[in-house]
């Protein structure tokens, strides 16, 4: 049997099951450096991020049995507070495994819609094997993060609507990347446009995949990074491939650079954004990526912890 993979016509096809299911987030401009670019806020989707679009899309193709047996995802908290949204509005019971250092505002946005909270550490134990242990002691379905057609695919109605707005195919489109399901989702929705993931330095391992040509993990010790949501350790097959197919190009941001963009994003934007969801941002501002005019940035979310933001955007 062929391994089912995402497709255009999927993304498509996510978009128009998702439209109800998700806000449809504006586009602002930013002159920056002689250009005008498209800032698409992510951050101002229900739930705090994008997650929600592939969570919906995910659990909105199940069936009434598996509705009845629950979900189990894992998350260090913007996927978690997406599925247990999803699954709140549709009735499904959600069980999320969370890193124990995940942040308190996720972990209180994931209860506040009504999942369970199964706690595990970050450095020793592994979530894919406990969220799977979970899934099968419960007959649950698993719901990962990225690693999913269907994930992907709704993360895809981004570029959709993308193209809807604009008129045409931005020549651009700057991405944050952890696993790189929003990125390989809409590199499938907008194949005209050049896609430029973007992670956290030190957390750079879909940027290193795509240059081998071969999918690598984290080199090991990382670094530490505020940049919780995009700690990947190993992308998938399903979202390298689609990135290779695209011929896209990664880069990787500082801390200090990813928390100059939080400052411009409020300053200038006036957007809440948390660490992992400014790094595009961070590349266009750092000079990392030669944007050209009309490309599209995108700030994936805001929820972040308020002693943090409060001492990044007072230069703390």
């Amino acid at each position: 049997m062929t391994e089912r993979r995402p497709t255009a016509e999927g993304v498509s096809a996510a978009a128009k099951r998702v439209a109800g299911l998700v806000t449809r987030t504006p586009l602002l401009p930013l002159d920056w450096e002689g250009r005008r670019y498209w800032v698409k806020p992510e951050c101002l989707q229900q739930s705090g991020s994008f997650k929600l679009r592939g969570a919906s899309n995910r659990l909105a193709r199940l069936d009434e049995a598996e509705r009845a047996r629950g979900v189990v995802a894992f998350s260090s908290g913007n996927h978690a507070q997406g599925v247990a949204l999803a699954a709140q509005r549709l009735g499904i019971a959600a069980v999320i495994v969370m890193p124990s250092d995940a942040p308190a505002v996720k972990v209180e946005g994931t209860r506040r819609y009504g999942a369970e909270i199964l706690f595990y550490d970050r450095l020793t134990e592994k979530r894919e094997a406990i969220g799977a242990r979970l899934a099968a002691e419960r007959g649950a379905t698993l719901v990962p993060s990225f690693d999913d057609v269907d994930v992907i695919e709704g993360q895809g109605s981004i570029g959709v609507e993308l193209r809807d707005q604009l008129g045409a195919a931005p020549p651009m489109v700057i991405v944050p990347c952890g696993g790189g399901g929003l990125s390989g989702g809409i590199a499938l929705a907008l194949p005209e446009s050049r896609i430029v993931p973007v992670e956290p330095e030190g957390w750079d391992d879909m940027t290193r995949s795509l240059a081998l040509g071969r999918i690598v993990p984290v080199e090991q010790p990382a670094p530490p990074t505020r940049c919780d949501a995009l700690q990947t350790l190993l992308v998938s097959p399903l979202t390298f491939g689609a990135l290779a197919g695209a011929g896209a190009e990664g880069c990787s941001v500082t801390e200090a650079e990813v928390e100059a963009a939080i400052r411009f994003a409020f300053a200038r934007l006036k957007l809440v954004a948390e660490p992992g969801g400014a790094v595009a941002l961070a590349a266009l501002l750092a000079g990392k990526v030669d944007a050209p005019a009309g490309s599209v940035i995108l700030v994936s979310g805001g929820n972040v912890d308020p002693a943090l933001y409060a001492r990044i955007i007072g230069g703390g």
